[in-house]
């Protein structure tokens, strides 16, 4: 809720529960000082507002965050989101594509990866999970409110607009001939990862689309990589990259 609250315009209505209010007073001062309409109700109301069992005492109603691609790589740049991310680099150069992502919680974790490791965006191609569902929203503890999200856009036009933008595509699968600790130099350009559904990975179509596919190694006896785990692997090493030739 902080984080929504300190993002400019998000938040449009604040809810606190008459017996919550004292708790929260520090979110509610925050709220005001940000021109946002705080109310006082019932424990009843409130829970009919929540999609929780046991609700924390506060919600709010935000507004959509979700931006566009031409506002993403293009000169439209008027969602605060984009705003604020716009004085770390001149440039676009760290995108995570999710592709036919299904999974709430795996898709605010990616989300919240992106965040930590200075990615510029998080695109969810169409099928994906809808992003302001509750819970991820709430696995991606704040961060979405802190990079944009473009949603709902094909892959094909996901990854034709990065590559015209400069940036190299590459795309995840366990069976790739490339490991990601074989890439030296290619990991320091601009690039955008694409991650594929968590039961099925990319189709064969999919991965063509790619300038590279990678397989991030494993040493030990698991099979796989929850999907979340492998897109924070590669966009450490890429970010890490990117930032020691900087």
């Amino acid at each position: 809720m902080r984080e929504a609250l300190k993002a400019p315009g998000v938040v449009k209505w604040l809810f606190v529960r008459w017996a919550s209010v004292h708790d929260n007073l520090d979110l509610i001062d925050l709220a005001r000082s940000s021109g946002v309409q705080v109310y006082a109700v019932s424990e009843q109301n409130l829970a009919t507002m929540s999609d929780t069992v046991t609700p924390q005492g506060i919600t709010a109603v935000a507004r959509n965050i979700d931006i566009t691609l031409s506002e993403l790589l293009g000169t439209k740049r008027k969602n605060p989101a984009v705003e604020k991310k716009k004085h770390r680099r001149k440039d676009v150069a760290l995108i995570v594509i999710c592709a036919q992502i299904r999974d709430p919680g795996n898709t605010g974790t990616v989300i919240r990866c992106a965040d930590a490791f200075g990615a510029d965006a998080v695109i969810l191609s169409t099928d994906s999970v809808e992003v302001y569902n509750p819970k991820t929203v709430r696995a991606s503890v704040g961060s979405i409110f802190h990079l944009p999200v473009v949603t709902g856009v094909p892959l094909e036009q996901a990854i034709e607009a990065c590559r015209a933008a400069g940036m190299q595509v590459f795309a995840t699968d366990g069976d790739a001939g490339v490991d990601l600790t074989d890439l030296d130099a290619e990991l320091s350009r601009p690039t955008a990862w694409v991650m594929g559904n968590e039961a099925w990975g990319l189709p064969s179509e999919h991965l063509a689309l790619a300038d590279q596919t990678v397989a991030v190694p494993i040493y030990g006896h698991a099979e796989s990589l929850n999907l979340a785990t492998a897109a924070a692997i590669c966009l450490y090493a890429s970010a890490s990259a990117q930032r020691a030739t900087n």
